[in-house]
């Protein structure tokens, strides 16, 4: 990832804690193992399963003809036969977002549970801060590639479709052993969301707010808005951009800030946009718009489509207009 990095805390101006977090080489304490093993073997799929979604090319030219042509059988089957293997994969997608959604309420547990406050943990427990911060990192870059591939919804769509037909038909089908009607809702819900893995997230962690009614709700919102201050600070400081050795460095930063900016917005009552929110909103928005317009249109879109309180009237206007 780069280098030590400095945190400085919301609190800092009070004279709060200020301590570095190594996203690079952070290793597990022998408290943290347990957690960071079960979290690493969900990690380690991570990048197979994008680029599973980066090579997915879709069966649209298979379908059009298919549909153009109902009454030729061969065509009909070979949309069928192109879908199929799609279908899988989706499915193997949404599994995966079903593991992330654990591994991150472990993490949750472990970076807010009494009696250290979440800026003690996530000083004291840097490795499972670093698997936080991957977690969000993959799940903007899944959704990111999600958006650009229409296909997917297409796909499964005529995958329902003829499923349903056939149905009536009385023909059973190999891959709904795989992918029954159940699992095809559920799918179905997830991938109508322009940007799942978030909203799978996002709806995690207010769960895991709502589970643990004991908890303060400051726990959780602390470590998040502690997380945004690290990669604001880190993005805005160029004593430590100038030591990055990649660019992807500063994605992953812009990624992992704008992931737990949209969680707090969920968790928060009041959002993430409120004056009296401990999230600078005013200073994370302006260092995204001063990188390149490629690298974070996808980010400020989320900023924009998947928080809950940004239209909200307690969103100060000029928030509002730095986002249009």
């Amino acid at each position: 990832m780069g280098n030590l990095l400095k945190v400085l805390t919301c609190t800092e101006l009070e004279q709060g804690p200020n301590f570095f977090l190594d996203f690079e080489n952070a290793q597990p304490t022998d408290c943290e193992r347990e957690v960071w093993n079960q979290v690493n073997s969900v990690l380690q799929d991570s990048e197979s399963i994008l680029s599973g979604l980066q090579a997915y090319k879709g069966a649209g030219q298979e379908i059009r003809d298919a549909i153009q042509n109902p009454n030729d059988m061969l065509l009909q089957e070979r949309a069928w036969n192109s879908v199929c293997p799609l279908v899988i994969r989706l499915k193997k997608f949404y599994g995966f977002s079903i593991r992330l959604e654990k591994a991150l309420q472990s993490l949750l547990e472990c970076l807010t549970c009494p009696p250290y406050t979440p800026t003690q943990h996530l000083e004291k427990e840097q490795a499972l801060a670093k698997q936080f911060a991957e977690i969000l990192h993959f799940t903007l870059r899944f959704d990111e590639l999600k958006m650009r591939i229409p296909a997917i919804q297409n796909d499964f769509s005529y995958y329902r479709r003829t499923i349903s037909r056939n149905r009536i038909n009385n023909m059973n089908l190999d891959i709904e052993n795989e992918v029954n009607n159940e699992m095809a809702n559920r799918m179905s819900l997830f991938y109508a969301e322009a940007t799942p893995m978030l909203k799978t997230l996002s709806t995690a962690t207010t769960n895991f707010v709502t589970v643990n009614k004991t908890l303060p709700l400051e726990n959780t919102t602390d470590c998040l808005s502690t997380m945004a201050s690290v990669c604001k600070v880190m993005l805005e400081t160029p004593d430590y951009t100038s030591r990055f050795n990649s660019e992807d460095t500063l994605l992953f930063c812009m990624r992992v800030m704008v992931g737990v900016i949209i969680l707090y917005d969920h968790v928060h009552p009041n959002g993430a946009f409120n004056k009296s929110s401990k999230i600078d909103m005013k200073g994370c928005i302006k260092v995204l718009k001063e990188q390149p317009a490629d690298n974070v249109e996808g980010l400020l879109n989320a900023l924009k489509f998947t928080t809950k309180h940004l239209n909200d009237e307690s969103t100060p206007k000029n928030i509002r207009t730095m986002l249009q």
